[in-house]
């Protein structure tokens, strides 16, 4: 066994075989496109961590001098090279779609080892095959304007559900969708399958439509931070691991590369928040990787730009319809400062019903409402308008007054007072419960001119098209922000907006575990 397996098990009564035990061996993924069948170079598959800092990176290298001739070579060197793969189902990818060319691509790093010799698994401290599992997850969202982008991780032990398999980890779908292919079907149809599941649970947890997507290697990532000289991070804290992960760093500073780095965004163990930490590390390594593409050092180097393109490619395997070229050309305006990470908001650790450790989210509402706020498009701000709103004489405003505040005889005081002040009042009572925290003015279509003439008289109510009045009458219902007429109400917190734990750009440079 290896020194970092886990046991991995399906949900109650639905185990995977055994040679899909998301933490067993399988034999090394097969490339498609012309070249399928021809024999494979050691490392072209491998998974976990880091992986996503490549594709990232060479994407970018690309989006770097995407407008010139250069830049439209290493397009055509990296569409030459990248695998192609049937990843975007037809169906279970229903939600929020973007608007224009802005784009939702999940990159995705996979758990299995087996291209790896054992030179190599020795170098990397790697341990021994890992299945199919994609420990690594990352949504990641370019605005049509590509002034940013934002990344979002997932925590592989995340607590969802699995289109057709109910509950488990979230890094398990892969394998299930993987495994529901006949054992006699191509490998890239296997392959496929787990990708189309992967994306139909993650499009069902963020209520987001799935654009592209774009699974990555490990042996890769080990080669692209050699390409770059090093990637610099930062550490509070000296870090001893030598039994897991292999990681041995001091704290401060420093700039690491190849199996160091290697190291670096493999380890969990030792570390006070385990894989939440681990994800940080993630995230910080492809934000060096960021901004050591921006530098003077590979903007000047047109060989060290054609080289990572490549290595890239030929580590990816994209979706049929993700143009590179043009995800480049995007994002050519963004910068260090643009580039956010932060990880999806979870609740806390937590045991299964197989007593397996796993981690809660927040409810679907909340997450739904943090990736739309993520993707929204900016609206545009209104036009300064300095004309008053249309009002009549109170007298002729027949106001109805519901009081839903909780307070007694309050709609008795407010009917006095709009009275005092002339209008016409009719029906006075309670609401439909005493639970209004703002009061709200309520008119039918046509009667705007009536409820803008009774807002003025309560300042700060919100008014409402609402098909309860008659025609021609305008009905009150007092919250608990009520402070009387010709008083304003009391201004409403403001709406308490869903963060992402441990947000940070590209160019935070602070500390970390």
């Amino acid at each position: 066994m290896s020194r970092d397996r886990h046991q991995q098990d399906g949900p109650a009564g639905r185990s995977l075989p055994a040679r899909l035990d998301p933490r067993a061996g399988l034999p090394p993924r097969s490339r498609t496109g012309d070249d399928a069948g021809e024999p494979r170079t050691p490392g072209r598959r491998g998974g976990r961590a880091a992986v996503t800092a490549r594709v990232v990176a060479g994407l970018l290298s690309a989006a770097l001098l995407a407008g010139s001739g250069w830049g439209w070579y290493l397009g055509q060197v990296a569409s030459a090279t990248v695998n192609r793969t049937d990843a975007i189902p037809t169906d279970g990818n229903d939600g929020t779609g973007n608007a224009g060319a802005a784009m939702n691509l999940l990159l995705v790093g996979n758990d299995s080892r087996s291209s790896l010799s054992e030179e190599q698994l020795a170098q990397l401290n790697a341990g021994t095959d890992s299945g199919v599992n994609t420990d690594t997850m990352i949504l990641v969202h370019v605005p049509a304007d590509g002034s940013r982008a934002s990344f979002v991780s997932f925590p592989r032990d995340s607590y969802v559900d699995i289109p057709g398999y109910g509950k488990d980890k979230l890094n398990a779908a892969y394998a299930y969708g993987y495994a529901e292919v006949d054992d006699e079907a191509a490998e890239n149809a296997k392959q496929a399958s787990g990708a189309q599941l992967l994306v139909r649970t993650i499009s069902q947890l963020t209520g987001l439509k799935i654009d592209h997507y774009a699974e990555v290697d490990l042996l890769g990532f080990f080669n692209l931070s050699s390409v770059v000289g090093g990637v610099e991070v930062n550490l509070c804290e000296a870090v001893d691991d030598s039994f897991y992960s292999g990681a041995v760093f001091a704290a401060g500073p420093q700039t690491i590369s190849g199996a160091d780095a290697l190291k670096f965004v493999r380890q969990r163990h030792e570390l006070p928040r385990g894989d939440f930490d681990r994800i940080i590390r993630q995230q910080v390594f492809i934000a060096g990787v960021l901004r050591k593409m921006l530098s003077d050092e590979v903007l000047l180097d047109l060989g060290k730009q054609r080289e990572l393109v490549q290595a890239a490619a030929e580590s990816l395997t994209v979706d049929k319809n993700l143009d590179l070229l043009q995800l480049a050309e995007q994002m050519q305006s963004v910068t260090a400062g643009s580039i956010e990470f932060q990880t999806i908001p979870y609740v806390g650790t937590d045991r299964d019903p197989q007593n397996r450790s796993i981690i809660r989210l927040e409810d679907e509402d909340t997450l739904h409402d943090f990736f739309a706020d993520l993707s929204a498009t900016p609206e545009p701000a209104a036009p300064a308008t300095t004309e008053a709103p249309a009002t009549v004489a109170p007298a002729q405003v027949p106001v109805d007054i519901f009081n839903g505040s909780g307070t007694s005889g309050l709609a008795a005081k407010a009917s006095t007072a709009l009275s005092a002040a002339g209008f016409p009042v009719g029906s006075t009572g309670n609401a439909s419960s005493m639970d209004f925290e703002q009061t709200e003015i309520r008119y039918v279509a046509g009667d705007e001119d009536l409820a803008n003439t009774v807002a003025a008289a309560i300042p700060g109510a919100v008014l409402k098209e609402s098909q309860d009045p008659t025609s021609g009458t305008v009905q009150v219902i007092l919250g608990s922000d009520f402070n009387g007429v010709g008083q304003a109400v009391t201004p409403a917190a403001p709406a308490a907006e869903t963060e992402g734990a441990d947000a940070r750009t590209a160019a935070d440079t602070t500390c970390i575990n």
